[in-house]
């Protein structure tokens, strides 16, 4: 059983660095990480990555070859990943006996929605590799100062849950620059928790640009409000115990803190009930010894 994330959410989320700064915690808490970049326009990488999507196809070469734009090529891209998923496979298989897996996907929206390549993908190694991911979602925080691009992004968000069959994780990204686009109308809380969107209405009557939309804008509050699935947690990824707190919450939602564990079912039951904090590092003690040391450090 081989765990790991699959890291999405759109261009300019942070997915990239989100994997970069992922993997150096991961590893100084005792984990081998390996990072796969299925990205073919991701050409610039700061990470070491294990396996590279760009040694099957480039998406330089099938925009020329094909004269396709950025979003057609990944399209492309993508049909093709999924035609040759043993070539996928094969390079994961050495990886699969003691690394935790880190996927850095593409950030175009309908890879995820409007098409099933990249979800495809995802199921069948999941179902040929005996995989357990989790899907995190990084969204920009500054989308919280503005209503209008919040809800987009609350939208956003329901629906890559829906369309993929993953335990999910939904973050607010770059949390420690948000105050540098203005202050927020309510408590951070209010963007996490996503509480009452009503609240909101107000606010994007004051824009003209939203304000002519106010009931299409109230519908699709009440949308996400009738399914009851978003919430997000904030991350920084320069800051230790920020994703610390981050890697407790998807290894619980992946089953990670749970792996190995020799235990009666009674005993499972009281771990599973227990306090978080007691559970996770009764698991996993040796990553409060790293979380303590303030020599951790992250590149930019």
């Amino acid at each position: 059983m081989v765990f790991g994330q699959v890291v999405i959410g759109p261009p300019g989320s942070g997915k990239t660095t989100y994997c970069n700064g992922m993997s150096q915690f991961l590893q100084l808490i005792g984990r081998k990480v390996a990072v796969i970049n299925l990205d073919p326009a991701n050409d610039s990488l700061p990470y070491e990555c294990a396996v590279n999507i760009e040694d099957l196809i480039k998406l330089s070469d099938v925009m020329m070859e094909h004269s396709l734009g950025p979003n057609g090529g990944l399209v492309y891209c993508m049909d093709y990943l999924e035609k040759n998923i043993d070539w996928l496979q094969a390079r994961l298989a050495p990886l699969l006996k003691d690394h935790y897996l880190l996927f850095d996907f593409p950030g175009q929206v309908e890879l995820f929605s409007l098409h099933s390549n990249a979800k495809n993908v995802i199921k069948k190694l999941i179902k040929n590799l005996n995989l357990r991911l989790t899907a995190v979602h990084l969204v920009d925080a500054h989308l919280c100062s503005d209503p209008g691009k919040y809800v987009s992004a609350l939208l956003l968000s329901l629906s890559t849950m829906l369309h993929l069959d993953l335990p999910h994780v939904n973050v607010l990204s770059k949390i420690d620059l948000i105050e540098n686009y203005g202050r927020l109308a309510f408590n951070l809380d209010f963007y996490t928790d996503v509480q009452d969107l009503s609240y909101l209405q107000h606010h994007l009557d004051q824009d003209p640009r939203s304000a002519k939309y106010r009931k299409l804008t109230k519908e699709l509050c009440g949308v996400i409000e009738d399914f009851g699935l978003v919430d997000f947690t904030t991350l920084d990824i320069q800051d230790k115990e920020s994703v610390g707190n981050l890697v407790k919450l998807i290894d619980k939602t992946n089953g990670y803190i749970f792996a190995g564990m020799e235990a009666s079912a009674v005993e499972f039951s009281k771990i599973a009930v227990g306090a978080t904090d007691w559970d996770y590092y009764r698991v996993a003690a040796v990553q409060e010894k790293y979380m303590d040391d303030e020599t951790l450090k992250f590149d930019d």
